[in-house]
């Protein structure tokens, strides 16, 4: 917005509350610690709306006379208190794990309470600091009954509802992008007003740091999100520029990814082409650039198949088959006479024992042959020749000849079959084993001809299945140097809708110039009140975002005007919010705001900058609650406006009154 010529002096800060606002419509009226429910309480602080101060003094501090010259400021619990004040107001944890849990074990039962008047409603709010899980919120309660009780816990959802409802409006949480935090925008909001002080007021949109482990959902949204927060907090974005945002973000994050893939597809297409033009013998100085590579790739592949398409073919498919099946058969002869000695070489035994008792029997059989052509009778044992000669009267049986010579032939037809056949099973034997080493040596022929066969083919069908590899390997290179083109053209495609899309949001942002032409007329009486009536302050939205500027005889850049700009701007913010012109309360916390390199002159005319705004109307119509290690100024440095000394020792002068 342009810069108006200063006619009448420089602008003087001019703060409009809203109508029928009898103070703040959100803050914190007290705060309280208790070792236990209906236990010991630790601290009980009471706050008003306007400027309240935590103060933790420090011996280093010329100013701060008060306290012993071994004590330092730091390590009072003046961070702890503003997390604690945050935890209260629905934030989810109150502190890093570590140091929650040591919290815990000294207080295992302990409970931390605040009244928060919400649009002149008082809410009861306690949380747990060791390991009870009772969350309260109850609007007009009383806190010390409550966190005496022991009734069923409601959790805070009874407050933030109130809080998004009455204050930031439903439907706020939709022009909030990245958050999920059950789609509330209280959270965020409470970031801001509640910055961490480990981000030492480094940037406007620095709220939460990883550090202080609070879980705030701010912690996963990027700047541009953050932007678009703090935006919707001060009416500077309408419903259609959040819809266009979100297309040129998932525009943008399109662009990202393509231009990713672009990159790893170069590396591959580089190492293919490497390859390539090595596996087919050429030189990367033949090798042209672009698509004429492909079509000298792809040439060059072509002759390498064509040559070994005309390789000698040796013996064909067909004869292999024919070797092959030879092969078998010559196999199959020689098991079958394997077969035939096994069953031989089986059968000879059982002859020959055959044979052995045939020829046993053969003796025994000839003497009763013997005996029956000259028979001795059975009962006298008188010779049958002698017994007719002289007669014989007492037996009248004689020998059977004819069966015993029977007998006889028959065992000896026996035996001589016997013997015959035996001669033939070795005969046959020695016939079988013969025929059976010239059926191994025939068949391990025919299997080294068969081996020798399928090494020829194989080596002839190897090289022509390499040249159509390779020849595969060039269309494969040629469609992905054709993904590349298409790619790289998608991706100029949506860079220029990218920057169409852009102008459109430019549009929008020259009709939100006005909102941020009234936050630049706070912000510059602001700047100048703290750092001089020479100095100039404006605030500008652009595309690289919000940008607060503080011109000295030049714009400044340091880190301890970066530090003011953030100061001035959320001082900016609470002028605008006691006006009723944001979405946001008019609360603020600062924490420890010296400690991000302000000079000392320019932090006293902080406080009193608050106390002058204190002034616009019959009341104070905001909070302001400040931790410091640096003495205020004198008249400061008392009630109402400081509500708690911290020390850092003894243990007792701190803020739980222990060392943890």
């Amino acid at each position: 917005m342009p810069q108006q010529p200063e006619l009448l002096g420089p602008p003087s800060l001019s703060v409009q509350p809203s109508q029928g606002q009898g103070g703040p419509r959100l803050w914190v009226k007290r705060l309280a610690i208790w070792d236990e429910p209906g236990g010991e309480k630790i601290r009980d602080i009471a706050f008003r709306p306007g400027l309240n101060i935590i103060w933790s003094p420090d011996s280093g501090d010329a100013l701060s006379s008060e306290s012993p010259a071994d004590v330092i400021g730091h390590g009072s619990g003046k961070t702890l208190f503003c997390r604690l004040l945050r935890y209260c107001l629905g934030e989810d944890r109150y502190a890093s794990e570590n140091q929650r849990e040591r919290v815990g074990v000294a207080f295992l039962n302990g409970i931390v309470g605040a009244e928060i008047m919400l649009d002149g409603v008082c809410w009861a709010i306690v949380r747990p600091l060791g390991i009870r899980r009772r969350h309260m919120a109850v609007a007009g309660g009383n806190l010390d009954e409550i966190a005496a009780g022991e009734g069923t816990s409601t959790g805070l959802e009874p407050f933030l509802d109130a809080v998004e409802q009455g204050i930031l409006t439903t439907g706020l949480a939709a022009l909030i992008s990245g958050q999920q935090s059950d789609r509330r925008s209280w959270p965020v909001a409470l970031a801001w007003l509640t910055r961490d002080q480990e981000c030492r007021f480094d940037d406007v949109l620095d709220w939460r740091s990883t550090v202080s482990d609070s879980d705030s959902p701010v912690r996963g949204m990027t700047q541009t999100e953050k932007l678009d927060a703090l935006r919707a907090f001060v009416v500077a974005i309408t419903p259609e520029e959040h819809a266009k945002r979100s297309d040129v973000a998932s525009l943008d994050d399109r662009r990202r990814t393509m231009e990713q893939e672009i990159g790893h597809r170069r590396w591959e297409i580089e190492k293919s082409q490497t390859r390539l033009t090595v596996a087919l013998g050429l030189t990367a100085e033949e090798v042209t650039a672009g698509p004429f590579a492909i079509e000298q790739m792809r040439k060059k592949a072509q002759d390498l198949l064509a040559t070994a398409a005309k390789l000698p073919l040796g013996q064909s498919g067909a004869g292999v088959e024919i070797a092959r099946q030879e092969h078998e058969e010559a196999q199959a002869e020689w098991t079958r006479l394997d077969g035939e000695r096994i069953r031989i070489q089986a059968t000879i035994p059982l002859v020959e024992k055959i044979q052995g008792q045939l020829q046993g029997e053969l003796p025994g059989i000839s003497f009763s042959r013997s005996v029956a052509e000259s028979p001795i009778c059975p009962i006298c044992e008188v010779p049958i020749d002698r017994t007719l000669a002289e007669g014989c009267g007492l037996s009248h049986k004689l020998p059977d000849l004819e069966a015993c010579v029977q007998r006889w032939g028959q065992r000896q037809k026996s035996f001589d079959d016997e013997t015959e056949k035996l001669v033939g099973l070795r005969s046959e034997q020695t016939q079988t084993l013969q025929k059976l080493a010239l059926a191994k040596q025939h068949a391990d022929q025919l299997s080294d001809r068969v081996t020798a066969l399928e090494q020829a083919r194989d080596t002839r069908e190897g090289a022509w299945y390499a040249a159509q590899r390779l020849a595969d390997d060039v269309e494969r290179f040629a469609e992905l140097f054709g993904a590349q083109e298409n790619a790289t053209k998608t991706v100029r495609e949506v860079v220029s809708k990218l920057e169409t899309e852009r102008s459109l949001l430019g549009v929008f942002r020259d009709k939100q110039a006005r909102v941020f032409g009234r936050i630049s007329e706070k912000f510059d009486p602001i700047v100048r009140h703290l750092v001089g009536a020479e100095a100039k302050g404006h605030v500008t939205l652009s595309g690289n975002g919000l940008e607060p500027n503080v011109n000295m005889g030049g714009d400044r850049t340091t880190a301890a005007i970066d530090s003011l700009k953030v100061l001035a701007f959320d001082l900016a913010i609470l002028c605008l919010s006691i006006e009723g012109a944001t979405r946001v309360p008019a609360f603020l916390v600062h924490d420890s705001p010296r400690e991000a390199d302000l000079g000392l002159s320019i932090y006293h005319r902080l406080f009193r900058l608050v106390t002058e705004i204190e002034a616009f109307g019959e009341a104070p119509q905001f909070q302001y609650i400040v931790t410091t290690t640096t003495r205020p100024p004198e008249d400061l440095a008392v009630e109402p406006w400081l509500r708690m000394t911290l020390r850092g020792s003894p243990g007792t002068e701190r803020l739980l009154r222990r060392d943890l």
